[in-house]
């Protein structure tokens, strides 16, 4: 089991440059930032062992849920995704679980026994969506798949992004292996899944990005999500705060567009 799952892996990389500037050898540490609390050897080999210690201590309130509905070529999407969403899980990570649910206004169909999708923005987005529905079942950590899923929706092409992203963020995972999930029945299977968890949603969505916040939807939710995401989850955390927002030595996001796909 892993020592920690990754924490703020981008203040964890600050600390051990810090640490390098004023002299200080890294030793074996030759991972990238968000893998060095994976292991006691890792992080004692990248000098964050108390960073990672601090870290992995038990939580006594639950952190807040953020469940992300949405489409791979939804611009506002990929805005939310990029702008909010990312940031916030960077700088709070300790207080902060998220989901993603790549589908949203999707529709599917089935033909001998065959699930057929049809995306909104056609079918580079089904083939976008498919990919991020692979990458997050074949990395299964949300510190190991979010950094790609965002290094693939901030760019200038998702589909053409993943080999590049998959290089920096996740070399472990091969392509072909993501490949073979796409183009297979295990893509398939995956995209139905998120059909019926999108669709089973209460309200139904209406649009996307649609933003489940502890287990809710609402306007004013949503709304206020678009906007801060980082100081919504502030405000709703109920334990003791960490300092990104104690101190507010973090600015917030830059806003998102609030424009949405909207479900046709």
């Amino acid at each position: 089991m892993p020592y920690l799952a990754m924490g703020p892996w981008l203040l964890l990389a600050a600390a051990c440059s810090f640490g390098a500037a004023m002299g200080e050898p890294r030793g074996a540490c030759n991972s990238p930032p968000h893998q060095w609390c994976r292991s006691r050897e890792l992080a004692r080999a990248c000098q964050v062992e108390q960073l990672c210690a601090q870290k992995a201590a038990p939580q006594k309130f639950p952190p807040v849920s953020v469940e992300l509905y949405y489409e791979s070529l939804c611009p506002a999407c990929r805005g939310f995704l990029s702008l909010q969403l990312f940031p916030t899980w960077v700088m709070l990570n300790e207080i902060l679980n998220v989901t993603l649910v790549p589908y949203g206004n999707a529709q599917e169909t089935k033909t001998e026994g065959k699930w057929h999708f049809d995306c909104q923005h056609g079918e580079e987005e089904c083939q976008g969506n498919m990919m991020e529905a692979c990458l997050i079942h074949l990395l299964e950590d949300v510190n190991l798949f979010f950094p790609v899923i965002f290094c693939m929706e901030s760019g200038s092409q998702v589909v053409g992004n993943l080999l590049p992203c998959l290089k920096v963020y996740a070399p472990e995972l091969s392509m072909d292996n993501v490949t073979a999930c796409v183009k297979g029945d295990l893509g398939n299977q995956l995209m139905h899944q998120n059909a019926q968890r999108t669709e089973a949603l209460k309200p139904q969505h209406q649009y996307v990005p649609w933003i489940v916040i502890n287990g809710e939807h609402t306007e004013k939710l949503q709304a206020v999500a678009m906007e801060a995401l980082f100081t919504l989850v502030c405000t709703l955390y109920k334990g003791e705060l960490p300092s990104a927002c104690q101190e507010k030595l973090l600015a917030s996001p830059s806003p998102s567009p609030q424009n949405t796909c909207l479900r046709y």
